[in-house]
């Protein structure tokens, strides 16, 4: 990229940036971490092919102050773990929120592949979920207990064992991410030809209603983590492959750190969904269809909140401060 094209494109960052500079103690520990992070990503680029510039000089004396500013008010702060939950996951939702939105599509539209698939071929099911799933599954129904499947175990070390896998599974589709941004999407891609072949399944059998309030008692979190998951892992692999006005080291271990803030954030959601699978699904079948309902949206509710509307508030907020200043 040639000098000019890389000021303009960020001069106007680079103004809102030193104006916040300023006011770096009206910002949260994480707040003035990212606008550090943000100049000195710009700066190894400058460094790199402008060294001599005078937009190199002006990057590294802005850089400078605010690392002066940093280490001199630099204290303990003890509620770092409160801002990583209202502060830095928000924030890397924010700037991943494009990739969430692919990995959504490519989710939702396997699935639909995987119930058409299911609807005209019986046993894509079987290759889905596999033969022993599916017998075990129509004997329950015979029997009248479509969703024995979850009673069959002891809730503790289903909790244990359930939770584990999941977050494990957000790792490695995360992971994938260092090679190319399109494994994690095949991934999410598997995940949705799965459950929509599952879908179908319980629908041919008469069991679509029993079904869709059982298991999206735990699905609406779980299924939702592991497409965010997804969303971490292109969010990795694009920083690899398209660095953008940064370098490409500098724009891989920027998308990783974001992607791995996303990942950390979804334990939690795993963790409940692995309690709600082992201690409240089981039950669900003969529970208060408003209760299972209630549950599911209480779950919807709060993804669409925290993943996608407080992300905005948040770098709404973050925005604010120098023009604040500036008024």
């Amino acid at each position: 990229m040639r000098e000019a094209a890389f000021i303009n494109r960020n001069k106007e960052k680079w103004q809102r940036l030193e104006k916040a500079a300023d006011d770096l103690g009206k910002l949260s520990a994480d707040e003035a971490n990212d606008l550090y992070i943000e100049l000195t990503d710009d700066l190894s680029y400058a460094r790199t092919f402008y060294p001599k510039s005078n937009v190199t000089s002006y990057l590294n004396g802005v850089s400078a102050r605010v690392h002066q500013m940093l280490h001199r008010n630099e204290r303990t702060d003890r509620n770092r773990f409160i801002t990583f939950w209202t502060t830095e996951v928000p924030l890397a939702m924010a700037k991943t929120r494009t990739a969430l939105l692919v990995s959504f599509i490519v989710f939702a539209l396997s699935m639909g592949v995987g119930m058409l698939s299911t609807a005209h071929d019986p046993s894509f099911v079987r290759l889905m979920l596999g033969d022993g799933y599916v017998n075990m599954t129509l004997d329950n129904i015979k029997n009248g207990r479509p969703m024995d499947v979850y009673d069959s175990m002891d809730e503790g070390f289903m909790f244990s064992y359930i939770t584990i896998n999941n977050i494990m599974v957000s790792l490695m589709t995360f992971g994938k991410g260092l090679f190319t941004a399109l494994l994690p999407g095949i991934s999410i891609a598997n995940e949705g030809f799965r459950i929509g072949s599952f879908m179908y399944f319980f629908i041919d059998q008469g069991m679509g209603k029993v079904s869709g309030l059982t298991v999206m008692v735990h699905g609406t979190l779980e299924l939702s983590a592991l497409v965010i998951a997804g969303a971490a892992g292109m969010t990795l692999g694009n920083g690899l492959l398209f660095p953008g006005s940064y370098t490409r080291a500098a724009s891989f271990k920027r998308g990783a750190v974001l992607g791995l803030k996303v990942v950390i954030g979804l334990v939690p959601i795993f963790m409940i969904a692995g309690f709600l699978e082992s201690f409240v699904t089981r039950h669900a079948p003969v529970l208060n269809e408003w209760v299972s309902g209630s549950i599911i949206a209480v779950s919807g509710t709060f993804i669409i909140f925290y993943f996608l509307i407080y992300p905005f508030i948040v770098e709404r907020r973050l925005r604010a401060i120098p023009r604040a200043k500036s008024s």
